[in-house]
Formats: C-alpha cells, structure tokens, sequence
C-alpha cells in the first residue's frame, strides 16, 4: 500500500498545502488543498474520499476536484463521511449557492458524487484495503481512519483533542505508521484546547497512552505555518528533558507534502 501525502499543513501559504493523503491511486483522505497536486489523470482514478470533518482546510478542493473531471468519470465520486460531516457538505457546499449540488447532477439517478454515511468503528473494504473509522474530538463532528493493505495499519488521527478512545483502539492495532495533528504551539495551548486542537504538550500527554510494546514512527502533521519552527523546537525539547510526556522510544518525525511511504 502507498501513502502519497499531498498536503500536511494546518493552514496555506507558498510550499504549504491542507490535509490531504492519497491511499494507492483511488483512495483519498481528506481533500485539502494539496489534491491541486494531482493530474486530472490522478484525480479520474480517485474513486473514493474518505472525509476526516467538515472543516474547510480538510474539504476545500472536494467540490474543485470533481468539477475538473465530473465529465470524464462513468460512475460517481463516493465521498464518505460521518452523518454531520455529510449534513454540512449538503447544506454549505453543495447547496447550489456556493456549489452546484453535484449529488444531484446530472440526474438524482447518475450524480457526479454520491454521500456515504460512516460511524465510528465501522470497516469499509476497498480494493484489498480494510479502512476502519477511529474516534477523534473536535469542535465539529469527526472521526480518524486506520487503513490497512496486509498487516500494518496507517493511522490517521484527523484533528483532535486528548482521544481516550482512540489509543484504546491504537493499542490493538499493528500499526505501520501514525500520523498525528499538533496544530498549536505550547504558547498558544489555551487557544488549542479551546479549538479542540493539540500542543506540543498535551501531545505528550497523549502519547503516553501508546502502549509499551508499541514502536512505530509518528509523524507530526498540521502544523500552522507560522507556528511550525516553533512546535518543532518544543516537541524536540519534550523529548529531550520530560520524565512523562514524550519518551525517547518514539521515533517522532515531521510530515512534508510530497513525501511517499509504503507499508
């Protein structure tokens, strides 16, 4: 299985794209603003998006990409999401205001996208791939996905607060790789948890609920570009002189656009 990242940034600016990976040739997490980095070639191959929340940096190029190739596509776009992430996408996206409702068009029948409700703990088998729906906390309903091709898992948080659950979860998973949101820096932690947002300090907090015969790579994503040198330093510092917090087993590292792995 291949993880294309496309884009890892909590916000935009030159050389910084929103959230978005791209899971073998036909499977999208997320559709920020990085899905620009696609062909139109790419993107006619891309059958299926699975939505993290509704949030703008997660879905600001869904209704641009299917505009680009609608016309080329023989079957609809399935965009998967929790109910309230669905709900949003109908009422503020595509609502014939700011989008043509492309769940309708050209028919109601044959419509260039069709919604998918999910819930959390579902499995969705794709192509030989296994897709479980992770819980997440955040100000909107969401949710993370662990996708796997074989053994290993990749592990998405998608944006999220301190997660119980979800490292309840992780830890009964084989896990290849996590990707975890660190989208403030400590000097703005009252404003991250506000947003339901991690710092680099509660992130310690949280890793400490990975399991101690647990040892994967963790990859930092979300990151405010402004804030980015800034979190780095601090998570670099956690693991050099916490006791608790970020212990030096983990391999923590950071999430670039364009990078490529394979699990």
């Amino acid at each position: 299985m291949k993880i294309r990242v496309l884009g890892c940034s909590g916000a935009i600016a030159k050389d910084c794209r929103t959230t978005s990976f791209l899971i073998d040739n036909d499977v999208l997490i997320d559709a920020g603003t990085g899905v620009g980095d696609l062909t139109l070639m790419q993107m006619r191959e891309v059958d299926h998006v699975m939505l993290t929340h509704s949030h703008l940096d997660h879905i600001a190029a869904l209704p641009l990409m299917v505009d680009a190739v609608a016309s080329q596509r023989k079957t609809p776009l399935l965009v998967y999401g929790l109910p309230g992430t669905l709900a949003a996408l109908r009422a503020h996206v595509f609502n014939d205001i700011i989008w043509p409702d492309f769940t309708r068009i050209p028919s109601e029948a044959n419509p260039f996208v069709r919604l998918q409700e999910v819930r959390v703990g579902q499995f969705l088998g794709i192509n030989g791939k296994l897709i479980e729906v992770l819980p997440a906390v955040h100000t909107v309903p969401a949710c993370g996905y662990s996708v796997s091709h074989g053994k290993l898992c990749w592990i998405f948080t998608g944006d999220t607060e301190c997660n119980s659950a979800f490292w309840t979860r992780l830890n009964q998973l084989d896990v290849g790789m996590l990707v975890i949101e660190t989208a403030f820096s400590n000097r703005e932690k009252d404003l991250a948890k506000r947003s339901l947002h991690l710092s680099p300090a509660s992130l310690a907090t949280e890793l400490d609920n990975i399991g101690q015969d647990k040892n994967f790579p963790i990859y930092i994503t979300h990151t405010k570009p402004a804030e980015t040198d800034q979190i780095m330093t601090e998570i670099q510092q956690l693991d050099v002189t916490t006791t608790r917090g970020i212990h030096p087993r983990h391999d923590i590292r950071w999430l670039r656009a364009g990078q490529e792995f394979v699990l």
